[in-house]
């Protein structure tokens, strides 16, 4: 997959309109609440009794922050003191015993990410007791090759906290930037200083983490071209292993802490576009691979080589590698996916107290997938993971005629292959360079549940 040097600024204008992200399919907006624990429990041991049982992933959701940035749309919780995040963590306890009385002893877990939220706003030794917990409940790999990863916020970390999360474990982090101009800083209420930052992705380095990975966003107030242009360079100096440029998405009816921002600071739709034509002309100029989306990564980080090797996927977090896992969500409002089936945590958290006190899984809502389900979710993994799809392959595994079965979604791409984004053969659908830069226009024609319902306003724009 190799990105078009040029930026076609009018078929952007054309196709970047509203999309899922594809984290998932079905994405999210179709999880219900007839999907109880009851039916997880199912699920789980299913996937205990396949004859390969798969290892497990798990996602912690840790929600609090210390201060609130204006931009953030994530499930998170502003404190700056009081019992809650103590006893948040006596239930995130109970809730580790719970789940890991599901899953059979033997499946290894082998990928752990910590999101929130700040999961650093808990000091060392909590965050050591969580992983303690987690080892007494499930089988945490030792294996170099495992991917433990933790999401920080630079303002309220040392060199030294680094170190610790290294020797706890933890050998992959990833910290927020968004941006080092001090009037976009200033703007979001995210005050930051760059020289801490920088060290701290250094200081990692030092402590042997794998893989550093830094977020940006770009569309955010008083964001230019040249200003966003300047932070990039800055990042460069410390050659992360892994940049995620996130796409700002206003939305202050959906999010209350947006409505802070002022928005006539929000840049057009005209400079976000020239804001990410030089982003992108800056990361592939310094070596970077577009992994697709959000993201890039340098040529020998694991990120690059899973999508070398066609391993690469899609999940709540973005791309990530690995494919073969189930996912365990565990904390308010995290998500999981277990053999064919996504599930879902409350997303409050005295709801999410309530059952685990009640001695229940704090289940919300979830999907079991259907055989359809699976098929497209393999079609848009295929094009969102590789940029590319043979019917042959499909057609072995699923038992049916590609064209005959897909020649609505085959008919709709017609479009899109005229004005060069993908190649479209007797034998496969291929993205073209071009075509990377709005991967989620084209998953989208393959998207069931928005053929039918034909709207997609509860989504943010594509770019």
């Amino acid at each position: 997959m190799s990105i078009s040097k040029s930026f076609p600024i009018e078929l952007v204008a054309k196709y970047g309109l509203a999309g899922p992200r594809y984290t998932s399919y079905p994405t999210a907006l179709q999880f219900h609440e007839g999907f109880n624990a009851e039916a997880y429990r199912r699920h789980v041991q299913r996937s205990n009794d396949y004859l390969i049982p798969l290892p497990l992933s798990l996602y912690v959701h840790l929600p609090f922050c210390e201060k609130l940035c204006y931009y953030c749309a994530c499930n998170k919780k502003v404190i700056q003191s009081g019992t809650l995040p103590e006893s948040y963590l006596r239930s995130l306890d109970r809730e580790i015993e719970m789940q890991g009385e599901l899953f059979d002893q033997d499946r290894q877990v082998i990928q752990l990410h910590f999101g929130g939220g700040t999961p650093t706003f808990y000091d060392d030794m909590q965050l050591k007791q969580i992983i303690e917990e987690l080892s007494e409940h499930f089988f945490l790999s030792r294996s170099s090759t495992r991917e433990f990863s933790i999401e920080i916020d630079p303002r309220t970390m040392s060199e030294d906290r680094i170190a610790y999360l290294a020797d706890i474990g933890l050998n992959r982090i990833s910290m927020g930037i968004q941006d080092f101009d001090p009037a976009v800083q200033k703007a979001v209420n995210r005050i930051q200083d760059e020289g801490k930052t920088l060290s701290l992705i250094h200081a990692a380095r030092k402590a042997a983490f794998n893989s550093v990975s830094v977020d940006l966003i770009y569309g955010l107030p008083l964001q230019t071209a040249k200003s966003f242009e300047t932070t990039i360079d800055s990042v460069l100096t410390a050659r992360p292993d892994r940049i995620s440029v996130y796409n700002y998405a206003h939305l202050p009816h959906l999010f209350r802490a947006q409505r802070m921002i002022n928005t006539d600071d929000v840049p057009t739709p005209e400079v976000r576009l020239e804001i990410l034509a030089s982003t992108i002309n800056q990361l592939v100029g310094a070596g970077y691979i577009y992994i697709g989306m959000d993201h890039f990564a340098l040529p020998d980080d694991e990120l690059a080589m899973a999508m070398k090797n066609g391993t690469l996927q899609r999940n709540f977090q973005g791309y990530s590698t690995c494919r073969a896992t189930d996912l365990v969500g565990l904390g308010v409002s995290a998500i999981g996916k277990i053999g064919n089936s996504f599930v879902q945590n409350q997303k409050d958290i005295q709801d999410w107290q309530a059952l685990i006190d009640d001695g229940k899984l704090p289940v919300w809502r979830g999907i079991s997938l259907c055989g359809e389900d699976r098929l497209r979710q393999e079609v848009i993994l295929a094009l969102m993971c590789r940029g590319q799809l043979k019917f042959s392959e499909f057609e072995q595994e699923f038992e049916i005629d590609f064209g005959d079965h897909f020649a609505l979604e085959l008919d709709s791409l017609r479009p899109l292959q005229d004005d060069g984004l993908v190649k479209i053969s007797e034998d496969d659908i291929e993205v073209t360079p071009v075509g990377l830069l709005l991967l989620r226009a084209i998953a989208m024609k393959f998207d069931e549940y928005l053929i039918e319902e034909g709207s997609t306003k509860a989504y943010s724009k594509v770019i």
